[in-house]
């Protein structure tokens, strides 16, 4: 008679990690740095209306550094929307469609953000 020692474990899962974690950290981050730089911004204008809060996104810099931002929103997002299906989605073949739902949702986010960014 063998000696099995401690359940066998079946591993699943795609296993992201510690990778994964810092980049949902940093992403946090640049998105906290934006949000406070952007509400000195608003606090700095006396007279908040369209034209004012429209001409902060006038330079090329703040039309990059929201770039960044929005990239960094949308990867947090991935991110944590990706690890919500993953645990709680237990069916392969929904899982699969809401993430690529996420996908496709992230993306025409992305593109409509770009869109209005670049009239200003």
């Amino acid at each position: 008679m063998a000696s099995h020692i401690g359940a066998k474990r079946l591993v699943v899962g795609a296993h992201y990690g510690l990778g994964e974690w810092l980049a949902q950290r940093l992403t946090a981050v640049v998105l906290g740095v934006y949000v406070i730089a952007l509400g000195v911004c608003v606090i700095v204008q006396r007279d908040l209306r369209y034209d004012t809060w429209s001409a902060i996104f006038v330079p090329l810099w703040a039309k990059v550094v929201t770039l960044l931002a929005l990239a960094a929103l949308l990867y947090h997002a991935w991110i944590g929307m990706r690890d919500i299906w993953m645990d709680y989605v237990k069916p392969a073949g929904l899982r699969l469609t809401l993430q690529v739902a996420t996908i496709l949702w992230l993306a025409a986010c992305a593109v409509w953000s770009v869109q209005i960014l670049w009239r200003v």
